[in-house]
């Protein structure tokens, strides 16, 4: 039913009307005449009708009065991110883990609840806990009402509190355990059927520069990844197994070289979480001969990045060596194969793995080629500012009157060596294409790792002590491991979304809660994007378009 109106000599009246079929065909027929609109206008009997039918049809007035700007209370949060990482942070058992831990303490505030809400935060825009207090009241998070600052730094230091000296057992000389160490642990028993074989495991770092002195213990200049030589700096690095899964992170100063922590490290692994046999996949970065030397000494696999250039071995022996190569072809992401050129060397009872991609060596030739033409050109100016430029100076030689500098032909022929190779030095019980895939695994890690290096990052830092800045820094593990979470959930039903794409359309996922007379009503945005298959992906039910709330008190 509905009001019409009906112009008739001159006047307009207002007829209540319901559509009705008759014959087949649809028809208007007028219920009542309510009489000449001016009339019942002033008399204001339509809008007691209309406040009589408003009693079943609230939802409908809170629409209208929406429509007319002019509802009691109108509030907008963000639910696509809190329902989604909720979801996960339930299902990978950081949730349990953390209670359990949480229950002999005496906590006043809900310190889970606080440790979720800056993983999200890490997750969807990263920073610092003062910024992440002032983020979080666009979220429809659960039981953060009155979450504050104090509680959020309270939460950091927990997380990275000192465990007693009878648990200190398995420490790297670099940081003590500390109550991440025991989430982690936690959380690897839980996960224990999927990764009953440890065997394989990775590991990469990156610096993380603080605005202040960066603790007691943390903060210490050193190589900076980051570049920023100028500022206090720690080291954060993490082990991810053969699939990608994050197992744990390590965290020292910030002066600390990367080939000092692998051994460290791999000894941790294997009293931490009861590993056996392990093989290392490691660059060339994480290894000396002494790192070599350690992890043959504890019976351990190795598969290493060689450095080509500057091993005396390899250069002068391993790669002058003549055998033929084995064509390989190994399958890559998406179906498509890369072409490598495989053989083994056996040097001084090492055994070495060299490896030829051509893509890649034709490559290397086009961009020296490049190097070489802007050499040329910039030799023809003057040659005063190539000395200091790396990429010129690699392919130059003086003169022979020493007075000014010249292409050398030798370093280019020497340089064309390396096109497309790399060597890998192992201890595995593995065939040369096994070796490879180890290898290429790393890449794919490596890939990943960029991943934790954009969430380990979260600057600024503004934390004074050594426990909060560990616990902040953990935060970012804990967001990785959602994150690899999700990925592996779209994996298995053929899904991959750009990370850019989820952020957005996660945040465009909203509710309005409306009030009005008493009556409340909360709506949901459209699930646009690629909100609807992650949802699907990861067995969450979208909460209705239109809800009725209950009325409050």
């Amino acid at each position: 039913m509905f009001v019409r109106e009906k112009r008739i000599n001159g006047y307009t009246y207002l007829y209540l009307v319901e559509s009705v079929r008759e014959d087949g065909r649809a028809k208007q027929r007028i219920i009542k005449n309510l009489g000449r609109k001016e009339a019942v206008v002033a008399s204001g009997e339509l809008e007691r009708l209309a406040s009589s039918v408003a009693r079943y049809a609230e939802r409908t007035v809170i629409l209208s009065q929406l429509a007319a700007g002019n509802p009691d209370q109108l509030a907008c949060t963000r639910i696509g991110a809190p329902l989604l990482f909720g979801r996960l942070w339930k299902e990978t058992g950081c949730k349990t883990v953390i209670e359990d831990l949480l229950a002999s303490r005496g906590f006043e505030f809900a310190v889970e609840r606080a440790v979720f809400t800056t993983v999200l935060h890490r997750l969807m825009v990263s920073g610092s806990d003062r910024a992440c207090e002032k983020w979080l009241a666009d979220y429809a998070i659960p039981d953060v009402d009155g979450l504050a600052l104090h509680q959020l730094y309270r939460a950091m230091a927990w997380l990275g509190e000192e465990l007693p000296p009878e648990q200190q057992a398995g420490a790297t000389p670099f940081a003590p355990r500390t109550m991440k160490d025991l989430v982690e642990e936690q959380l690897f028993e839980r996960r224990r059927d999927l990764f009953s074989e440890l065997s394989v495991v990775f590991l990469d770092t990156t610096s993380l520069s603080f605005t202040g002195a960066g603790g007691k213990t943390l903060g210490e200049r050193g190589y900076s990844k980051d570049h920023r030589p100028d500022l206090m700096q720690m080291i954060v690095g993490v082990v991810i197994d053969a699939e990608g899964r994050p197992v744990c992170s390590e965290l020292w100063p910030g002066n600390t070289a990367d080939v000092r922590v692998l051994l460290p490290v791999v000894d941790r692994l294997r009293s931490r979480f009861a590993i056996g046999r392990v093989c290392v996949v490691a660059d060339r970065g994480m290894i000396s001969a002494a790192t070599i030397a350690a992890l043959e000494e504890r019976g351990l696999e190795y598969v290493l990045g060689a450095r080509e250039r500057t091993d005396t071995l390899v250069r002068t022996v391993v790669l002058a060596d003549s055998r033929p190569f084995t064509p390989l072809c190994i399958e890559r992401v998406g179906g498509e194969q890369t072409q490598l050129f495989v053989k083994e060397v056996k040097v001084e009872g090492r055994r070495y793995i060299v490896c030829r991609n051509e893509a890649e060596a034709e490559k290397d030739a086009a961009d020296r080629r490049a190097i070489v033409a802007a050499l040329d050109q910039q030799l023809k100016r003057g040659d005063k500012a190539l000395v200091g430029n790396s990429a010129y100076r690699r392919y130059l030689r003086t003169t022979t009157d020493q007075r000014a500098f010249e292409i050398d032909p030798g370093k280019l022929a020497d340089e064309a060596r390396y096109d497309g190779i790399f060597v890998l030095r192992t201890n595995a019980r593995l065939t040369p294409l096994q070796t490879v895939l180890r290898y290429r695994d790393l890449i794919l890690v490596e890939q990943l790792f960029r991943t934790t290096k954009a969430l380990m990052r979260t600057r600024p830092i503004y934390h004074q002590s050594d426990a909060a800045i560990r616990g902040h820094v953990f935060c970012s593990f804990l967001a990785l491991i959602l994150r690899k979470e999700l990925d592996e959930r779209c994996r298995k039903v053929g899904l991959r979304p750009e990370w850019g794409d989820v952020l957005r359309d996660l945040d465009r996922l909203q509710e309005v809660a409306i009030s009005k007379g008493g009556q409340h009503m909360t709506l949901r945005t459209p699930a646009t994007g690629v909100v609807g298959p992650l949802f699907k992906a990861a067995r969450i039910a979208l909460p209705p378009n239109v809800r009725d709330d209950a009325t409050a008190a």
